[in-house]
């Protein structure tokens, strides 16, 4: 009879604790707060909205309601409701004439966008603060307030001026993006139409090695591939592609190939997905959307080109703004952009995997549509399986890794050419 008690006892004991355990247990909701509430959150890529250029009276410091045309997809409210904790704001400039003319346009755009951006910053010194390093980060987070990077997207505005790495270093840029869809003077993209360069050009390499020296991130989205491998043999320092997604599944040449996934992990850099619907998964458009967006093409191309007055950028904002919400866009889900990271994981390993969303530079999915629901990339990997680890290895900590090592990197290269002189 005591035995039998005994195993009474123990039962019921068994069963208190699994009462109490069912009782503690957290919900999939409470799961992904408390994870993306405790890890650091970096987005690598996003843009002064579009709308900045059209509409100049943006404002980052209030909440603007996602679904109008001036709204954009970010602003300091929406990233705090999000749990954003880090932006690289993209500091770029449309690929236009590469002339003297064209060249100091683009210069003057970089040198604004920045302004803006210590403007806001000005504006919100409770809220917000320019970051130069991880630690600056790592910090803010700390004190509850979102860290501002800046990274350049397009070489373009350095022209062929070296001393202009420094200046824009000194203005706060930690990484460039050393083309966009064009080539520039630093060497070939992934979309122009024909090569120029054979990927990096003479100039390109000089860049790559300042950069290296002064610790600035080398941003190898949107080049072309043998810019990219000239640019593996050159770098001392791990390199990153602040947004781009994997080739393998989506076979665009913005994707970065098996072959190349590999290459920036034997390198030690880091590959941000990128949230653009194009670069996750083709969809096919309604036939009243391609005639409406065809009959615009030449206005396009005229903006794109800087020939349009305001006037005329109102009107064909106006016109734009119609047909997308007459004609809506499909677009891929957020679970179908989570593929290409976990296909990249696969590939490289979880070191050097990380999330750049291009917000404002055309990202945006089904269930991912502006900083708010940043939330919901943690929510996927968690039902993905990924560990509190992983995931925070994934938000922020692999491109902290790879910053801090790319100062390192400049560190001792300072040191080598002190000792030189």
């Amino acid at each position: 009879m005591k035995d039998l008690a005994k195993i009474s006892i123990i039962s019921m004991s068994i069963i208190l604790v699994a009462i109490a355990g069912c009782t503690t247990q957290k919900s999939a909701e409470e799961r992904t707060v408390e994870i993306h509430n405790e890890v650091l959150t970096v987005d690598t890529h996003i843009d002064w909205p579009i709308q900045q250029f059209l509409n100049p009276d943006f404002n980052p410091s209030i909440r603007n309601t996602l679904g109008k045309w001036d709204s954009g997809q970010w602003d300091l409210v929406r990233m705090q409701e999000g749990g954003l904790d880090a932006v690289f704001m993209s500091i770029f400039t449309i690929q236009r004439e590469r002339t003297d003319e064209g060249h100091t346009k683009a210069k003057e755009i970089a040198l604004q966008q920045i302004e803006s951006t210590q403007k806001m910053i000005a504006d919100n010194p409770d809220i917000a603060e320019i970051a130069l390093t991880p630690e600056d980060a790592y910090r803010l987070e700390k004190a509850g307030k979102r860290a501002i990077f800046m990274g350049m997207e397009n070489g373009y505005p350095l022209a062929q001026d070296l001393s202009n790495i420094k200046l824009f270093f000194d203005l706060g840029i930690r990484y460039i993006t050393l083309t966009h869809s064009k080539n520039n003077d630093l060497g070939d993209s992934s979309t122009d139409k024909q090569q120029e360069w054979g990927g990096l050009s003479p100039f390109g390499e000089e860049v790559v090695q300042e950069m290296n020296l002064l610790g600035m991130m080398v941003d190898i989205s949107h080049v072309h591939d043998e810019t990219f491998w000239d640019v593996i043999k050159l770098t001392k320092a791990p390199v990153i592609a602040s947004h781009s997604s994997a080739r393998a599944i989506r076979n665009v040449p913005r994707n970065m190939s098996d072959e190349m996934l590999k290459a920036i992990k034997e390198n030690g850099g880091v590959v941000q997905v990128c949230f653009l619907d194009n670069f996750i998964k083709k969809m096919e458009q309604s036939p009243e959307r391609k005639a409406a967006l065809e009959q615009l093409k030449e206005e396009r191309a005229a903006w794109v080109r800087g020939e349009l007055s305001q006037v005329e950028i109102e009107k064909f904002r106006e016109k734009y703004w119609q047909i997308e919400q007459q004609y809506p866009k499909n677009r891929p889900t957020l679970a179908e952009a989570i593929d290409h990271l976990d296909h990249m994981v696969e590939v490289m390993g979880i070191e050097h995997v990380g999330i750049g969303s291009d917000f404002d530079g055309g990202g945006g999915l089904v269930g991912f549509d502006d900083v708010s629901q940043m939330p919901n990339i943690t929510q996927e990997l968690l039902a993905r399986g990924y560990t509190k680890e992983e995931i925070r290895q994934l938000w922020g900590g692999n491109v902290m890794r790879v910053f801090n090592e790319v100062i390192q990197v400049a560190t001792e290269l300072q040191k080598l050419e002190k000792a030189q002189k």
